[in-house]
């Protein structure tokens, strides 16, 4: 029989047969008495056909498409009753049942639940109306089925009118949860919740965020495409496209959608994984379509349909890729398979599926497996008729055992038990032969306390009266040429991973991940996504960490900032880098330079010392100063140059707050030394009596020296406590921290640096003052080039010193006291030891006196007349003198001689010699 005509219903069974509904008992499609009567609601049939005539009148039509796995789940359920009665479960008491036939139809199902509701031992079934039904004995106990949420959510309502038990083996849609809704409804499946849930973890796990959905259209298919979607989105999976179609297959628009979904699959190439809520009638047509299309996908299958084997068994089914399906844990089938091993002897009286079986497999014996079972859900009635004898001659043991589902018919034999351990009991203290011993209601409370033995584990159902058991993940494979139906893995609900039995299981799994199936590709790490224009966050580019970010795994929405400013990235970075440390060290080329700058200064400072040391007692050590002098200002260079050691190498607190006191207090006594040199020598040479009484008032060379130098140690005493230096990291610089001091307080610093320039400016303008010195003693004038080179130094560096960043900025201030700590020690005492060492000759008492005669007596004679104030009075004053010189001939050699009151003694033609010499030895001592 063609393949493309095995879901087409192509017959009306007839009452010749017995399928037809005439009356309610005709209605029953498997019944056994007893004394309490659990019902059952399968979908035996997939359809239930359309009346032809018009108007439509409400006649129960008859059903097509006979489902073998759900016949399977019928005798399930009788087999399980069977056993608990040859047991010793409920001690005498018999159940029996009454299965009905849903035919997967929402009418059909709530025809059968009103039969239920009729009154106990009703010979008209009727169903009686009340406020209260806590006293009334409906016909059934209990409800097993039914087999599609859409039908347990409308039968459930219906029967929570009297509160009657129903125990669903398969309705997994997560609303029957909700015990408000549906007080009365319980299930030995976990709800798709869970199943949902799996799904996702399984698509995310196996790196797949980009896939597509095809659903039923029907309460089950929406309600588990809008479980999934909440998981998928949780797990950062994306739906590419939903496609729903009918739920039945007499929709005239089921094709069409089938045709719209396959083009939908083909169109969408960057989408291999496909997730299916959808009825094995309507799994089996769309395969059939996607394998003409030749589509090859990864396929997840919901618990409907991953364990049907006769969709296993389409031809080609290997074409359509990969199969990967959650079913429901099964449990021992033994028992069940040797119920069926014996079906044969079983008697078709009461039982409508079984015969209705039977002729099935009398009219499609002759053919092979797969024609086999598309003959039994395709047969005519015609057919059926002609071929109705011989039924032992063409019974098949090995067909059903090959279409059993494990997961349902281990769901339904709980349910059963579920429902029989309840009733034990309830008949603990009562006689259950009298069916009125209780009430449903009075079931549904033990129900819910029940406990059952399964694979030697207790389960029972929550609060939501579900049973959480757990999923195992199936994979399709082909062995030998048939496509088998494999357990890879055990998905545990309650901890949400996955159970791997070994290592070649784990392996299957882990070969999932080979198939992408993603909107766009993978970012690495280094990477980050970023949104595109389309509305899943799913489609994004990928694009480069910036600098200071990075990212450390697959796919990340955002890369992380390097969290401490001690790190650093550079683009595209899977990690953060510590930033290394800079500053000035020992090792560094500069810092070693400066360094024998400094130690080439101290060797200096020494060999001066030494230089004076050894001519204490001759005229130019003398005339500067004396040894003590000397060796005060030798000593504050030395500690210039030891103070440019705290510069270099690691900043410490000590370090920082050590170097700038050290130089400005060393800089200070140095200048405070020169100044009283200055004056010292201005005092000496000066002619200027005004200008000689100032200088003879402030020269007080111990008090002068301590006030200047204890002025500045008082300004760096406040600077250290108030706004001390400290250590401070540097994060200018992208990769690296600068180490360096920080001065505190910017006025501070400016203060002292002020300070002792303002020593200098004063120093700089007395040694001005005396830069006309004797040519052979110009100390005056290499003092006030010093104080130059200072200036010019400083000057220079307060700008450099500004713009200067990284761990060279030490090595500027460095650069700058070394450079004035040299032009005022080489300007100070270098020339003086050039005449110790090389003009030996002039460096003697002799020499001194006639160089300060020579220019004591050209200094005397250049004095002028206008020195003097003269007024009206000085006119007459002179021509007294002049008279008084010729009366008094007060005249010596030739000359006349007068003494001005507060002057020194006006040259006529010239001094005496023994004059210039009083005076030179006089300004000889005084220097």
């Amino acid at each position: 029989m063609a393949f493309v005509t095995f879901l087409i219903p192509c017959f009306v069974i007839g009452t010749d047969i017995a399928f037809s509904c005439q009356n309610t008992d005709d209605f029953v499609g498997a019944s056994s008495p007893g004394d309490i009567v659990i019902g059952g609601l399968f979908a035996v049939h997939s359809e239930m056909l359309r009346p032809e005539e018009y108007p439509i009148k409400p006649v129960i039509q008859n059903c097509a498409g006979f489902e073998i796995q759900i016949f399977l789940q019928t005798l399930a359920m009788i087999h399980a009753i069977e056993t608990i009665n040859n047991s010793t479960l409920l001690s005498g008491v018999t159940l029996g049942y009454e299965i009905y036939d849903t035919c997967a139809e929402v009418t059909k199902a709530m025809a059968s639940a009103l039969r239920f509701l009729s009154k106990f031992n009703s010979s008209e079934d009727v169903v009686e109306f009340k406020c209260n039904y806590t006293d009334y004995i409906p016909r059934i106990k209990a409800v097993v089925g039914a087999s599609d949420s859409e039908v347990s959510m409308a039968v459930s309502r219906l029967l929570a009118l009297q509160l009657i038990p129903q125990v669903s083996p398969v309705s997994s849609a997560e609303i029957l949860s909700d015990k408000i809704r549906f007080p009365s409804f319980f299930r030995t499946i976990p709800s798709d919740f869970h199943q949902t849930r799996a799904m996702a973890h399984l698509i995310c796990e196996s790196g797949w965020n980009w896939i597509g959905v095809i659903a039923t259209d029907d309460d089950n298919g929406r309600f588990a495409l809008e479980s999934f979607g909440v998981q998928a989105m949780a797990n950062n999976v994306c739906i590419a496209f939903k496609e729903m179609l009918p739920a039945y297959l007499s929709d005239n628009t089921f094709h069409t959608k089938v045709d719209h979904a396959i083009e939908k699959i083909v169109k969408e190439t960057r989408v291999n994984v496909i997730v299916v809520f959808m009825r094995q009638f309507h799994v089996l047509k769309l395969f059939k379509k996607a394998i003409e299309r030749n589509v090859k996908k990864i396929w997840i299958a919901s618990d409907n349909w991953s364990a049907a084997v006769k969709i296993s068994a389409i031809p080609n089914i290997r074409q359509l890729g990969t199969i990967v399906g959650f079913g429901f844990k099964s449990g021992d089938m033994s028992t069940f398979q040797d119920f069926l091993r014996n079906l044969h002897e079983k008697s078709t009286d009461n039982n409508k599926f079984l015969h209705e079986y039977i002729m099935l497999l009398s009219v499609c014996a002759h053919l092979e497996y797969h024609d086999f079972q598309m003959c039994i859900s395709n047969q005519s009635q015609d057919d059926l008729l002609q071929n109705v004898e011989n039924k032992h001659q063409i019974w098949r043991d090995d067909f059903l055992n090959a279409n059993i589902e494990p997961g349902f018919i281990h769901s339904t034999v709980l349910a059963v038990y579920a429902i029989a351990h309840a009733i034990k009991g309830q008949c603990k203290d009562r006689n259950c032969k009298d069916p009125s011993a209780f009430t449903p209601w009075e079931l549904l409370e033990e129900l819910k306390k029940v406990t059952v033995i399964d694979d030697d584990k207790e389960i029972k159902f929550d609060s939501n009266g579900d049973m959480s058991t757990s999923y195992n993940v199936l994979l399709w494979k082909e062995i030998d040429g048939h496509m088998e139906i494999t357990t890879m893995a055990e998905y545990d609900p309650e901890k949400g991973h996955f159970i791997f039995e070994d290592e070649e299981k784990k392996k299957e799994f882990l070969d999932l991940k080979k198939v992408q199936s993603t909107c766009s590709q993978h970012c690495r790490p280094g990477q980050m996504k970023k949104v595109t224009e389309s509305p899943h966050t799913c489609c994004y580019e990928c694009v480069h960490c910036p600098e200071n970010h990075y990212s450390n795994q697959t796919d990340m929405d955002y890369c992380y900032r390097c969290n401490n400013k001690t790190y650093w990235a550079p683009v595209n970075s899977t990690t953060c880098y510590r930033k290394t440390i800079h500053f000035l060290a020992w090792t560094d080329w500069f810092a070693i330079f400066l360094l024998l700058l400094s130690a080439f200064g101290v060797v200096l400072v020494l060999s001066i010392s030494v230089i004076f040391t050894k001519n204490l007692n001759t005229p130019v050590v003398k005339a500067s100063g004396g040894l003590t002098v000397c060796y005060i200002i030798l000593f504050s260079h030395f500690l210039i140059f030891l103070s440019t050691v705290f510069f270099i190498d690691e900043p410490t607190e000590f370090k920082c707050k050590t170097r700038q006191a050290l130089f400005g207090v060393s800089f200070a006594l140095c200048i405070s030394c020169i100044l009283i040199k200055s004056l010292k020598i201005l005092l000496a040479f000066s002619f200027d009596p005004k200008l000689q009484n100032f200088l003879k008032c402030v020269y007080k060379p111990v008090p002068t020296v301590v006030t200047c130098t204890g002025i500045q140690v008082v300004i760096c005493t406040f600077w250290l406590i108030f706004r001390t230096p400290f250590v401070k990291q540097n994060f200018s610089i992208p990769r690296a921290i600068i180490l360096e001091c920080n001065e505190g307080s910017i006025v501070a610093f400016g203060i002292m640096l002020g300070y002792i320039a303002a020593l200098a400016f004063i120093c700089f303008i007395f040694a001005f003052k005396g830069r006309k010195l004797p040519e052979n003693y110009n100390e005056a004038k290499f003092i006030t080039f010093g104080m130059l080179i200072y200036f010019i130094a400083w000057i220079v560096f307060i700008p450099v010193y500004a713009t200067t960043f990284g761990k060279y900025l030490p090595a500027v201030e460095i650069i700058v006291v070394l450079i004035s700590n040299y032009g005022i020690l080489c300007c100070t005492f270098l020339p003086k030891c050039y005449v110790i060492i090389y003009k030996q000759e002039t460096n003697t008492k002799s020499a001194f006196l006639k160089m300060i005669y020579t220019y004591s007596s050209k200094s005397a004679g250049s004095v002028a007349v206008s020195q003097i104030s003269l007024d009206s009075k000085s006119s007459s004053s002179r021509a007294t003198i002049s008279d008084s010189c010729k009366s008094e001939k007060n005249s010596v050699n030739g000359n006349c001689h007068s003494q001005v009151p507060g002057q020194r003694l006006i040259k006529g033609k010239g001094l005496p010699k023994n004059t210039a010499r009083t005076m030179a030895r006089k300004r000889l001592s005084s220097i």
